[in-house]
């Protein structure tokens, strides 16, 4: 039979409760480019299938993107936003669209 440490005989360590500081993570904003061959209508799929943005979100969107050159689809974590990114690209890429998706800091 094992040989345990008695409690009651002080056998047995208590390690002290240490506070680790926990930090929000950085957040990375995806940014989609205007370019002259996508279409509003494929922009605005994206938009909804991809970021999960409701019809009106992604309307506007799209005509920031359009008007402005350069629209935010959404504003994530790193990894969640690279993600997006590329499966906005590979999505856009199977339909012959050259749509641009950069991931910056926030």
């Amino acid at each position: 039979m094992p040989n345990f440490p008695d409690i009651e005989d002080g056998g047995v360590d208590v390690l002290p409760e240490r506070k680790t500081k926990l930090e929000k993570p950085k957040l990375f904003k995806v940014l989609l480019h205007n370019d002259d061959f996508t279409t509003m209508e494929f922009v605005v799929f994206v938009l909804q299938y991809v970021f999960s943005r409701s019809d009106a979100e992604a309307f506007t969107i799209m005509l920031k993107v359009h008007n402005e050159g350069v629209g935010i689809a959404g504003i994530y974590p790193y990894e969640i936003a690279t993600m997006k990114s590329e499966k906005a690209m590979n999505l856009a890429k199977s339909r012959e669209y050259p749509l641009l998706c950069t991931v910056e800091e926030e």
